[in-house]
């Protein structure tokens, strides 16, 4: 999946999920709808953080090697090893 793609997914899934709190927030629903607007909720913000940990694993830090060279490390690498 491009980066586009993930970008726009979860936007997408940001934007519902804003809509759910707010939907939520006004109180007009049954306590069944109130709990199934939940879970949908539950399950947007799971897949928003799929999305996040997907891209963080693809982020790569540059830093100054010990001799002066530029050198990748994934974003989880400390720094100064």
């Amino acid at each position: 999946m491009s980066a586009k793609k993930v970008a726009s997914g979860f936007e997408k899934s940001m934007e519902k999920l804003e809509k759910i709190v707010d939907e939520l927030e006004q109180g007009n629903f049954t306590l069944e709808e109130s709990i199934a607007k939940f879970e949908e909720g539950l399950k947007l913000g799971k897949h928003c953080r799929e999305l996040l940990d997907k891209a963080e694993k693809k982020i790569k830090i540059l830093a100054e090697g010990d001799d002066g060279t530029v050198v990748e490390k994934d974003a989880g690498d400390s720094l100064d090893g």
